[in-house]
């Protein structure tokens, strides 16, 4: 498989910490960090393993509903199809995302999703309230949410031109994340991403 070649050096890098996870010392003392320039982790790394891939990626067991699968194939598709829901609703790279999900495959799709965008995304556990929230939206600049029906109704009171997706419920002004799975699978991006690009803007 032909991958970028600061690709190449990720996996290298991920390859030798496999190799020697059993041998601290020679992990500890030869593991360099690769000096990487443009590297996007779900576009150079993850895609190019996952597409024709019906291996288990994800498996999500909760104590009130069946264990769900998804292989790599799967979460690669249907992060494109969030990816291009999220650059329709306006998210552009350098934006920033608040998700507040509890452990399902929505969260996971997203977070692709963020990544193969360029989008910041910003994780927040759904304990947060209203005050949490408004906290971050101040010092976050955030443009787009993702959330669940339990969640939609602690931004009530805070105002702005943010997208609002939900996921799993129907609520007032706020669009249903599903949506994105009938939207095009075909995913281009705008540009590279630099390997000094944010990520996550983490709340602590």
């Amino acid at each position: 498989m032909d991958r970028p070649a600061d690709a190449r050096a990720f996996i290298a890098a991920r390859d030798f910490l496999l190799a020697h996870r059993a041998d601290r010392d020679a992990a500890y003392h030869a593991f360099r960090w690769p000096a990487l320039e443009r590297f996007n982790w779900a576009l150079d790394y993850f895609d190019p393993m996952a597409r024709g891939n019906d291996r288990v990626a994800l498996r999500i067991i909760r104590d009130d509903g069946p264990e769900q699968r998804y292989t790599f194939a799967e979460l690669a598709t249907r992060s494109d199809r969030v990816a291009n829901a999220l650059r329709a609703h306006g998210a552009r790279r350098g934006d920033r995302l608040l998700l507040m999900l509890p452990n399902v495959v929505q969260t996971w799709e997203t977070l692709l999703a963020c990544m193969k965008l360029g989008v910041v995304v910003v994780p927040a556990t759904p304990q947060l309230t209203p005050t949490d929230l408004a906290d971050r939206f101040a010092r976050g600049g955030m443009r787009h949410v993702v959330v669940d029906g339990d969640g939609a109704p602690k931004f009530a009171g805070l105002s702005g031109d943010y997208t609002r997706l939900v996921v799993g419920a129907a609520r007032d002004g706020w669009t249903p994340f599903e949506a994105a799975y009938d939207v095009d699978a075909a995913f281009v991006p705008d540009g590279e991403t630099r390997a000094s690009d944010p990520l996550l803007l983490y709340f602590t």
